[in-house]
């Protein structure tokens, strides 16, 4: 059982709709073992279903593809080590894996050729490529596809973090533990009362340790505030009145907020990392550019329309910024930014609310309105943590196993792409191709009815008779 658990879903089964059909398949295998099914015979059924599995998928994508409904992909893409160096290029909108292969090095030639070949199987076009600032992705993304290059909005985050964070974490534990040494004396103190005088001095003692980790736990809390600042900066609409923003006020933000944390941590005496900083600091043009994108994108979308004032105007301060801010506070997990944005969402759907358009407008193309609204959010993708993710799963399970299956990493992406389920029950290639595609184990497993027996010995059988 557990073989065939880990064979066809490392990732967990409760993510596929197919959930039911694969576990009674499970059960029917766990039964067929008991009474005398060979593991050897099993063993060629999984790989039956696995050779199954990638023949339905390859028959899909040609499907998907004939059907004309590719999008354009916002791309991300890295590269992850396990027994041999794997490239990993991924749809981050749509959560489609379109590369995952095998390489014997990571170069431009090397991503351009195993790319090209996946774009052109797919017919589809990038907008713009996040990654690392590898010199080969940044030339994959500047000439081979000439698309934006954008660096991953985490990466500097954790530059950031990297410089200042245990320095601030280690004075607020060092502030702590001389606290409650302090603590320790007191009590000492007063349990001795009786045959020695109290000393004024252990109090305050205390409350100046006390007053020394607050002061710490006041500098963590305002250096937490920095950077959810700085993320809050990184939008095409402002955060406090949600009006569309450039490239240029986007990159003037991030730079006054980079300026305000390197500023705050020299007043408390942290170890300067200027090296870290101007990497950071090298970074921002290129981020903030990805803003002026998003916005070319709504203009082109919207040109054939041929909108009046009022609607363009309500489509850039109403439904956007609805639909944007309910779409980021999904995503938000910090709490503090997740406040922020909540507020933003409440002002605009306010106004929304109140705007005479919508009261205008047919419930099916207001909705069709809405959708246009919700694809064009989700293009805007700062970060290669999708990919990132997956990666660092995979590198987990190579270790724990002391290897993988060489040919299990195609049936792991064939799973990935059309049995993994987001919360309104979609897949990756069902958003990618713009259509649905039947239950992927359904299908698989449909044709087997009776599964081999084992081998019986001679002497069982002249026994029998």
């Amino acid at each position: 059982m557990r073989f065939v658990v880990a064979t066809l879903y490392p990732f967990g089964l409760q993510r596929g709709v197919g959930l039911d059909t694969l576990s009674a398949f499970f059960v029917r295998l766990r039964l067929e073992s008991q009474r005398g099914r060979s593991p050897t015979a099993l063993r060629g059924v999984m790989q039956t279903m696995a050779a199954t599995m990638l023949e339905t998928a390859a028959a899909w994508e040609q499907d998907g593809v004939a059907a004309g409904e590719v999008r354009d992909i916002i791309g991300a893409v890295d590269e992850t080590c396990l027994e041999h160096l794997m490239l990993v290029f991924q749809d981050v909108a749509t959560g489609s894996l379109l590369l995952e292969a095998v390489a014997d090095d990571r170069t431009y030639a090397t991503w351009k050729t195993v790319g090209d070949q996946r774009l052109a199987e797919w017919g589809a076009g990038v907008l713009s490529l996040v990654s690392d600032r590898a010199k080969a992705l940044i030339q994959r993304a500047a000439q081979g596809l000439e698309c934006l290059s954008m660096p991953d909005v985490l990466h500097g985050v954790h530059e950031i973090v990297k410089s200042y964070a245990l320095a601030m974490g280690r004075r607020l534990r060092q502030a702590r533990q001389a606290l409650t040494h302090a603590e320790e004396i007191l009590a000492h103190h007063v349990a001795r009362a009786h045959t020695v005088p109290h000393s004024p001095d252990a109090q305050a003692h205390v409350e100046a340790k006390r007053a020394e980790g607050q002061q710490w736990e006041d500098v963590q809390r305002t250096y937490r505030h920095h950077l959810a600042t700085l993320s809050l900066t990184l939008h095409p609409l402002g955060i406090a009145d949600s009006v569309p923003q450039t490239s240029a006020q986007v990159a003037r933000q991030r730079h006054t907020a980079v300026e305000a944390i390197e500023a705050f941590a020299h007043r408390q005496q942290l170890p300067a990392r200027h090296d870290a900083m101007k990497q950071v600091r090298t970074q921002l043009p290129a981020l903030a550019a990805l803003v002026d994108g998003w916005w070319h994108g709504v203009r082109q979308d919207l040109a054939p329309c041929v909108l009046s004032p009022q609607w363009g105007q309500w489509v850039h301060t109403c439904l956007l910024p609805m639909v944007y801010w309910d779409h980021q506070g999904t995503r938000t997990r910090c709490r503090r930014r997740k406040a922020r944005i909540r507020q933003a969402l409440e002002a605009v759907r306010t106004a929304f609310e109140r705007h005479p358009i919508p009261l205008r407008l047919a419930p099916h193309v207001l909705a069709a309105g809405q959708g246009w609204a919700i694809d064009r959010v989700k293009s805007f993708q700062r970060t290669s943590s999708a990919v990132e993710g997956r990666n660092g799963s995979r590198s987990q399970m190579q270790h724990t196993q002391r290897g993988l299956p060489k040919q299990r990493d195609k049936v792991w992406a064939v799973l990935h792409h059309f049995d993994g389920r987001a919360a309104d029950g979609t897949t990756p290639a069902a958003r990618f191709f713009r259509r649905t595609f039947p239950d992927l184990f359904e299908t698989v497993l449909s044709p087997i009815e009776v599964l081999p027996r084992a081998r019986q010995r001679k002497d069982e059988v002249a026994l029998r008779h």
